[in-house]
């Protein structure tokens, strides 16, 4: 005679021990996802902001440090994203005008740095 067999079930507590394990690493992989987003994220924009820098040390010309400054007040001024600021610099490039607030601001920045440069 043939038994029949059921399936092993496994105690409540293993099972809640799992579920706790999993959760854990799943919250785990999708912090690490959204982190790893960010750094992308952060990688272009510092490519950008490092060529718009580049741009303005050969326009203006400064230092590297100055550049930064530069485009920070820049930033601050326009009340824009500094990444914002050197993508619309950078793209300059490609025969896209600068829009009106940050070339405004931007010539205003290098009035003060070539007065600052007289003193």
């Amino acid at each position: 005679m043939h038994q029949l067999t059921t399936p092993r079930e496994e105690p409540p507590l293993l099972t809640a021990v799992a579920s706790v394990r999993d959760a854990a690493l799943l919250a785990e992989v999708v912090e690490l996802r959204a982190k790893n987003e960010q750094l992308e994220q952060a990688l272009a924009s510092r490519a950008v902001i490092d060529q718009a820098r580049g741009m303005v040390m050969a326009l203006a010309p400064c230092s590297s440090k100055r550049a930064w400054d530069l485009l920070v007040d820049v930033s601050q001024h326009c009340n824009v994203k500094l990444r914002d600021v050197a993508a619309a610099l950078v793209t300059t490039t490609k025969d896209e005008p600068l829009p009106e607030q940050i070339q405004r601001e931007l010539r205003r920045a290098l009035r003060r740095l070539h007065s600052t440069d007289r003193q």
